[in-house]
């Protein structure tokens, strides 16, 4: 804030006098009459505001003998056109701010113009007060409010979305992905399975409830399973070999026939061992035999 300084000619009456007294430049007879003593000589007010006067910055006219005369800087303006530039209140006894543009203002409209208007209330957030700031804005401290549930943000964790904001909780409950076996809110991490999304402690296998993040693990009946509870509760069993058939690691096709599965590389013919997968086979006592070894059972 700055303070302006006041100043003024200063005017004088003329006593009833016997010898000439002249304004220094019209030579008008000042006996009796109201003049200005600049540098030591006396002017009349017409030639003052002619030749000497001080320009207002504010209407650009000449500050007269009779005006109150405010100066700042080097710059002087008449009592009433010390106003601020924005509300236009009158600022002769008030503070003011006179900014890099030239213009003056009041402490308020100085705050507005500066930017340091609260983008809630959108009143000026005064120097010294309570507020957060956040992407090159403002707001009063009670004013940065959850776009949802209106409660202030205070010290409490926050998300946007676009130009709102939000509360974790709220926006959780508004915007984040559900879990797919939950159903509640996946507020970080989680993954992704069958285009569904899960948080991690809930993929768990259906039997023994293992974690199945970061692990391998299959499928069955829209439930999901570790590989040694699939291996022992879900898998069936190769009729050659009698082993789980998993669909991991080496031979993960299967041959089904009539309610019997084989790995493909177990169904092979039990005389010569022939591999039958894609080839005709006979079965003969649940043993499958090439045509050929078939006969000669």
């Amino acid at each position: 804030m700055a303070y302006r300084h006041t100043a003024g000619p200063r005017s004088y009456l003329t006593s009833t006098m016997t010898e000439r007294f002249d304004c220094y430049y019209c030579r008008d007879n000042l006996q009796g009459k109201k003049y200005v003593k600049k540098d030591e000589k006396p002017i009349c007010p017409k030639c003052f505001e002619k030749t000497c006067a001080n320009t207002c910055a504010e209407c650009k006219r000449p500050i007269g003998v009779d005006a109150k005369e405010l100066h700042h800087k080097n710059r002087y303006w008449h009592e009433s056109c010390f106003r601020c530039a924005k509300c236009y209140k009158g600022l002769a006894s008030e503070p003011f701010n006179a900014r890099d543009d030239g213009k003056i203002m009041c402490g308020k409209c100085g705050a507005i113009q500066d930017g340091n208007r609260c983008q809630g209330c959108y009143k000026v957030v005064l120097p010294g007060t309570q507020n957060v700031e956040y992407k090159n804005k403002v707001w009063h401290e009670d004013c940065f409010k959850c776009f949802e549930c209106k409660q202030p943000i205070r010290t409490k964790s926050f998300l946007t979305k676009g130009d709102d904001i939000y509360c974790t909780s709220c926006h959780d409950t508004k915007f984040a992905k559900k879990c797919f076996h939950c159903k509640k809110p996946i507020s970080s991490g989680g993954l992704s399975y069958q285009d569904h999304p899960w948080h991690s402690e809930c993929f768990v296998c259906h039997t023994c409830r293992k974690s199945l993040a970061d692990t391998r693990f299959t499928s069955h009946e829209n439930n999901v399973y570790c590989v040694d509870c699939f291996k022992t509760d879900v898998a069936k069993k190769c009729h050659g070999c009698k082993n789980p058939i998993t669909g991991f690691g080496h031979g993960t096709n299967v041959v089904n026939y009539e309610g019997y599965s084989w790995h493909e590389y177990c169904f092979n013919c039990k005389k010569c061992s022939l591999t039958l997968a894609n080839k005709r086979f006979v079965i003969k006592a649940d043993n499958i035999y090439c045509p050929d070894c078939a006969k000669k059972v």
